[in-house]
């Protein structure tokens, strides 16, 4: 297989969750641009209408399933419908997320339950509908995004880093179980990028400064500079790669 070829998604399906906007829409748009169909999931459909309407304006081929990622019913309903009408997935992303910031002793349960259930169990409930049919078909990929708080924390954020350092191993016992049927599950662990539902944090000179200060990049991440990690672990590229954590953070973990 020449070198180029690895990287061409042409032929594959692939479902993003969260992809309404932000890093889900741009991971989605790359996987478009590598040859992919596309699926965009969200709750909104007027949002995800619009992100539809967008990337089909620039060519990519691209339906939208709105659905609660946190529900088991709704989700499995969803994917036995885009499955059935669109095509089969060969790429899942789980890329739905939320924050709901908070010091720990006044974290309610609802900001807690709100947070895992969305950045942990709804990769674990989608994963559950989609993998069985990789097995059966004994091929697939599944991308789950961590974040740089699978490894740290900060204050403030303990129910998001207990989420995605759960989606951390979560990723690592998938690939346990589901790698000798020929799928392969790894994960991207974005640093702090700069997008639509961080604005506020980009345009606060003191959280600015210090993300800046703490990354050796001195800089915050664009959301393209996902891309090139999401086309990796969903091509032919990464047949032989299983349970990683491809972390894209302009070198912040490498840094004390």
């Amino acid at each position: 297989m020449a070198a180029r070829s690895l990287f061409d998604l042409s032929g594959q399906i692939a479902l993003i969750t969260g992809s309404s906007q932000g890093l889900g829409l741009a991971l989605a748009r790359g996987l478009g641009q590598a040859g992919a169909s596309l699926v965009l999931n969200g709750r909104c459909e007027a949002k995800l209408a619009a992100a539809a309407e967008l990337l089909r304006s620039e060519g990519l081929r691209v339906t939208t399933a709105a659905f609660d990622v946190t529900q088991g019913g709704a989700v499995e309903q969803a994917v036995a419908k885009v499955e059935a009408e669109f095509g089969p997935i060969s790429v899942l992303v789980n890329n739905a997320g939320i924050h709901r910031r908070a010091p720990l002793e006044e974290m309610s349960e609802t900001q807690w339950r709100e947070v895992i259930d969305t950045n942990l169990t709804s990769a674990f409930l989608v994963a559950r509908h989609v993998a069985p049919r990789m097995i059966a078909r004994r091929a697939g990929k599944i991308i789950n995004t961590c974040s740089v708080m699978s490894e740290v924390g900060r204050p403030t954020t303990g129910n998001y880093a207990a989420a995605k350092g759960g989606l951390k191993m979560l990723t690592r016992a998938m690939a346990t179980e589901w790698a000798r049927h020929n799928v392969q599950i790894n994960a991207i662990g974005p640093g702090y990028f700069a997008t639509e539902l961080t604005a506020p944090l980009v345009q606060n000179p003191k959280f600015n400064d210090w993300i800046c200060a703490r990354t050796p990049a001195a800089r915050w991440g664009k959301p393209e500079e996902l891309v090139g990690a999401a086309i990796f672990l969903a091509s032919a590229a990464s047949d032989f790669v299983n349970g990683q954590i491809l972390y894209v953070d302009g070198g912040l973990l490498a840094a004390i």
